[in-house]
């Protein structure tokens, strides 16, 4: 049985492991379950069964290890699954039990799907996606890689959003609109408009409020 190494020992990472868990074990390609992270005391609490066993910047994957980035930040979660791939690691996808996955959708390697999270029908997701709690994603989307939707975004159909995307609690996207690379929608932000990449917009409707260079 294969060991799952969740990158990132944060909140969000305490919450990846405990969905972990709710993986019936015929389901599930692992056994145990531990965490990457550079700082050894991350988890600031006991889980049973994990600990933090290294450092993501400097870890060798082993033969038997598969990964989950519990990494909120897109850039930071693109480098270091990508850092961890080129080393030989293996990433897998986690669906919660609850999720809802609609015919003609398509999922990447490395994606987090956590609880209440519907995906209508011809939905497209990258790789190194994160969905969280109870998000809709509707008919025709497209998800590109390393893209973090934070809790309750709406996303409606035929919007695209492009590599490494962050999306803030309740934000909105309307149909057929797109929201540019490493690009940030606030929370609470209905978008009305495309994005262009790189831009942070916030508020109803969303505005620009910040640019960010792309490298």
């Amino acid at each position: 049985m294969r060991r799952l190494l969740i990158v990132g020992a944060g909140g969000f990472g305490r919450e990846v492991w405990a969905w972990a868990q709710d993986v019936a074990p015929a389901e599930r390609c692992w056994g145990s379950v531990a965490f990457l992270d550079r700082n050894p005391d991350a988890l600031g609490r006991n889980l049973p069964g994990a600990g933090i066993i290294a450092d993501p910047e400097h870890y060798a994957p082993r033969e038997e290890d598969v990964f989950l980035c519990a990494v909120g930040d897109p850039g930071t979660k693109l480098r270091l699954c990508r850092v961890l791939e080129a080393r030989g690691g293996c990433f897998v996808t986690l669906r919660h039990p609850s999720v809802i996955v609609g015919p003609g959708c398509v999922i990447g390697k490395g994606c987090i799907l956590c609880p209440g999270v519907v995906l209508t029908t011809n939905v497209t997701v990258g790789d190194f996606v994160t969905i969280n709690l109870n998000s809709t994603i509707g008919h025709d989307v497209s998800i590109g890689n390393g893209c973090t939707l934070s809790a309750q975004v709406d996303i409606t159909g035929f919007a695209r959003l492009g590599e490494g995307v962050l999306l803030g609690s309740h934000a909105t996207v309307l149909p057929s609109l797109r929201i540019g690379d490493h690009a940030v929608v606030g929370a609470g932000s209905v978008v009305l408009r495309n994005v262009a990449a790189g831009k942070t917009v916030f508020g109803v409707p969303a505005r620009e409020v910040y640019e960010r260079k792309i490298r």
